[in-house]
């Protein structure tokens, strides 16, 4: 369970302070959140549950959010960012997740582009950012972060092998210090986005994070579809592949390891 006077004492002084708001149960902790950024909810509210029962990730996939298993967390911003840097903010939040899940669980991830959160080949997160710009600037985003925590078993047939924070690190991790990371460092990664030199370094840093985006070959799908050997990242953080008909710059669309022979 989690304590939420507890939350609101570590996050006195940051921009998540008495902006917290729990459910048991809900359909979707984005969805909360898409109807309270429409109602004029202010930055830095954030939404989260025990269980979802319509959770959902990038292109309409459902994501499977059983009772007090897993961290079901969404964050409204009205961050002062221009719609071209947009697609930088997914990876940005990919940092954070993955630096929230070293410091709370000591595990490894590979940020697989543009939103996946695996250790070595099994996924254990995803990233979900939902957005509406205004003219050239960002009016708002929802940042949806789901990390499979307490969970045993898995659906055998899910696309990619499914994996938790507890079967990786062989301990029981607390989904509250988990939480309680996941906001600071998305806080630190925010205030990255927002100044000119760090949000030019988050694709290399991504580069540096991920064994996905440069040198491996992958299946591209999507409206981009193709095959090819990453290319690293541009500076909007779109993936570039090279394919055997030139580079491809890949905006949308998510990628799996390309079948060889």
């Amino acid at each position: 369970m989690f304590d939420l006077v507890a939350l609101e004492a570590e996050l006195a002084g940051s921009a998540f302070a008495n902006k917290l708001h729990f459910s048991a149960v809900t359909d979707s902790t984005n969805s909360d959140a898409l109807r309270a950024a429409q109602a004029g909810a202010p930055h830095g509210s954030v939404f989260f549950a025990d269980e979802q029962r319509a959770g959902r990730g990038r292109g309409n996939h459902t994501w499977q959010s059983a009772a007090t298993e897993g961290l079901y967390v969404s964050v409204l911003l009205r961050p002062a960012l221009k719609a071209v840097s947009l697609p930088l903010l997914p990876l940005a939040v990919g940092l954070a997740a993955a630096d929230a899940i070293g410091s709370t669980a000591s595990l490894k991830i590979d940020l697989r582009w543009p939103n996946d959160l695996l250790i070595d080949t099994r996924k254990t997160g995803g990233i979900l950012v939902e957005s509406k710009t205004a003219a050239d600037t960002v009016a708002f985003a929802i940042i949806g972060v789901g990390i499979n925590v307490h969970q045993l078993a898995f659906d055998p047939g899910l696309a990619t092998p499914a994996t938790s924070l507890d079967l990786e690190a062989g301990i029981l991790i607390s989904r509250q210090r988990l939480l309680l990371s996941l906001l600071k460092s998305l806080e630190r990664e925010m205030s990255a986005l927002l100044d000119p030199d760090a949000r030019n370094s988050i694709p290399k840093r991504i580069e540096r994070a991920s064994t996905w985006v440069r040198g491996r070959r992958v299946e591209v799908h999507g409206p981009q579809a193709c095959t090819g050997m990453t290319a690293g990242l541009d500076e909007h953080g779109f993936l570039l592949v090279r394919t055997a008909d030139g580079v491809v710059t890949v905006q949308t669309g998510g990628i799996r390891a390309a079948e060889t022979g």
